[in-house]
């Protein structure tokens, strides 16, 4: 037999850290509008190439190219722009309203906004969004979005929708078809492909939306998630959301080294695209391509979304202990919200002007909004929910041994 050298457990170079450069080679940048487009009753094994490229519509110059273009009016794009600003508005007060002490946690979005706020304008009444704890935009872009309740949700007052039981942040809003978030990782898939799977024995035409972060695609339940969603052909969107880091480690720890994210599909018998998540046109025709694929019952796609975490993973974190200081300027894909903007402004139909003043607008709006939630209490002066409320809910009649907990907790 021939010598063999002792085998050695490969683990990816920790990358990222003050003194390191991160790694973007990985990253193949197509030009905007040079990806095709398959018809939406193409076979999944047909789009593998597509988990390979970056799906692009905006050029560097602000246009709209190639056959992925979403025909989208005007309305419809200053409709997105502002849920984007929105959204970035948001984010931004909470944050320092978390750093006041009024809630004890917050997630910002910073650089994610267009995919979840086009995802969101592509969605139809009655589909059902599965996200993770960085899809505020799914929320604030809809037109019923109520941001006293989220706000009440974050200070966990007396006017909390949840009552005081869900991490800050880990909305839930059966109504506004957006599923309770869940701090456990990649849960969200096999609930989604469930709710998908239920949703076609039913005979509706209603699509599920389930969303993680890279990091989650080494879970169980991911895995467990895609092999249901192709045996079934669930109507269901897995979104993995890359915005190049976990908590503190680049996406190469979670097997983004040698392939991208959008290639798990592609093994699994999915159809998958990797698209441009800081291109709103593209964000929106891919979700319109994959919504109306499972509306058909063509079965899942897999979306991997490429996009850039600006801000911290949360008010917990301090990136600067593993990301270079030059870490976002060296990423290639620019600001989502900028890159609008500048689409706008070619087609002659935005100003800086404008823009100003739907952003002071919108700041405005936001403060009032929190004004208004301040006045149901914050975590900073005490008008919190009753502990009494966490034994209520669970059971139609509340059995003996948790009367005792309460009894002796004097409540």
């Amino acid at each position: 037999m021939p010598p063999y050298e002792p085998l050695r457990l490969h683990v990816p170079e920790p990358t990222g850290r003050p003194g390191h450069d991160t790694d973007f080679s990985y990253l193949p940048l197509s030009e905007a509008g040079a990806v095709r487009r398959p018809p939406v009753d193409v076979a999944a094994a047909q789009t593998s190439d597509l988990a390979f490229t970056l799906i692009r519509v905006l050029d560097k110059d602000g246009n709209a190219v190639g056959p992925w273009a979403p025909d989208l009016d005007v309305a419809t794009l200053r409709k997105g722009l502002r849920a984007m600003v929105k959204t970035r508005a948001f984010d931004a007060r909470m944050q320092i309203a978390q750093r006041q002490k009024k809630m004890s946690f917050y997630m910002l979005s910073l650089g994610e906004e267009a995919i979840a706020c086009a995802h969101a304008m592509a969605l139809s009444e009655g589909d059902m969004c599965f996200p993770t704890y960085r899809q505020q935009g799914l929320l604030l872009a809809r037109d019923d979005c109520n941001m006293v309740d989220m706000i009440c949700q974050l200070f966990s007052n007396q006017n909390d929708p949840l009552k005081g039981r869900q991490l800050p942040v880990m909305y839930s809003s059966k109504k506004q078809g957006f599923f309770s978030i869940s701090g456990n990782l990649a849960t969200q898939v096999i609930q989604a492909v469930g709710w998908a799977m239920a949703s076609a024995i039913k005979g509706d035409t209603k699509v599920a939306s389930s969303w993680i972060g890279d990091g989650a695609t080494a879970e169980a339940d991911f895995h467990t998630g895609v092999t249901f969603a192709h045996v079934y052909r669930a109507p269901v969107i897995l979104n993995v959301v890359n915005n190049q880091w976990a908590i503190s480690t680049f996406q190469a720890i979670a097997g983004g080294e040698g392939t991208t994210f959008a290639a798990r599909g592609v093994g699994s018998g999915i159809a998958s695209l990797r698209v441009d998540g800081n291109d709103f046109l593209a964000v929106y025709a891919a979700s319109q391509w994959a919504l109306e694929r499972a509306r058909r019952n063509l079965g899942p796609t897999l979306i991997e979304w490429v996009t850039y975490r600006a801000g911290p993973h949360s008010t917990s974190d301090d990136p600067t202990k593993y990301r270079p200081a030059n870490d976002v300027a060296r990423f290639p894909l620019g600001d989502p919200i900028a890159r609008l903007k500048q689409h706008l402004i070619q087609l002659g139909a935005w100003t800086d002007a404008e823009h100003e003043g739907m952003q002071k607008e919108l700041e405005a709006e936001v403060t009032a909004a929190q004004k208004e939630a301040e006045r149901h209490g914050t975590l900073a002066d005490g008008m919190v929910r009753s502990p009494a409320e966490m034994f209520e809910d669970v059971y139609k009649v509340m059995p003996a041994h948790l009367r005792q907990q309460r009894q002796e907790l004097g409540i």
